[in-house]
């Protein structure tokens, strides 16, 4: 594989993660739910609609 098609793997990775993110926070607000997530270095639980 070449330089140009790791980079555009890698981009298609990166939108698949953001994509999935998206739907995570998405499906969390529907059910009224908390995600569980990393802040400051420490674990944390926090209302789906509290993040962007």
């Amino acid at each position: 594989m070449g330089e140009i098609e790791i980079e555009q793997m890698q981009e298609k990775i990166d939108a698949g993660i953001l994509l999935a993110q998206q739907r995570l926070k998405e499906k969390c607000k529907k059910e009224d739910g908390e995600l569980v997530i990393m802040r400051d270095g420490k674990v944390t639980h926090v209302k789906a609609d509290e993040i962007e």
